[in-house]
């Protein structure tokens, strides 16, 4: 079962001009680069199941839709993150989804389009809130896509019409520990799955 997640960034930079050394001061890149690790290593391998999408919506010139489909031949390694981003936004073209590297996507698209176009293809969007439903109590989660944003948040006009808010608690985490979190709750049922 494929999984897909969104990261939503307020301010992460939609060119590629910016220094490696601060990837603070580059819309919090180092945010970025984190959810991309947690979201799609595991130690010694690349997960083969994670659909992520990052929507960039930062200076200076949003937005953005890093798309990254994991594969044993993705050209990805925990060190060079930062660099295929920079190395993406530099090949963004207007109006055309541009692959990168194998399994690597970007073009111009809204986190709205992106949902838009999810929900027309039957996924349930899943608004991470730490007032939804608990994950762990929420019993079909097949076709879903979980939704999540930096320490900024979610764009609230953009989420309001998705009603299904999900949990994985009352205690605020960092975006990169969410996604273990998914991901290990979700490695917990296929495991399960596979047993019964």
């Amino acid at each position: 079962m494929v999984r897909e997640f969104i990261y939503f960034s307020q301010k992460a930079r939609t060119s590629g001009n910016w220094q490696d050394n601060d990837l603070m001061k580059a819309g919090r890149m180092d945010i970025v680069c984190n959810v991309i690790i947690a979201c799609l290593f595991l130690s010694h391998k690349i997960r083969e199941d994670i659909h992520l999408h990052l929507i960039f919506n930062g200076p200076p010139n949003p937005p953005m839709h890093l798309e990254f489909i994991s594969n044993e031949n993705m050209p990805i390694s925990k060190k060079d993150v930062a660099g295929l981003i920079k190395r993406m936004l530099y090949k963004c073209k207007e109006n055309k989804r541009t692959e990168v590297f194998p399994g690597c996507f970007i073009e111009k698209k809204s986190f709205t389009k992106l949902a838009e176009e999810l929900t027309k293809q039957d996924k349930n969007i899943f608004i991470l809130d730490k007032k939804g439903d608990s994950l762990r109590n929420e019993k079909d989660l097949t076709n879903s896509v979980f939704v999540l944003g930096d320490h900024d948040g979610l764009p609230k006009k953009d989420i309001k019409r998705y009603k299904n808010r999900i949990s994985i608690g009352k205690r605020i985490y960092f975006a990169s520990q969410t996604l273990v979190i998914i991901n290990n709750e979700l490695d917990l049922r296929e495991e399960r799955e596979i047993l019964s």
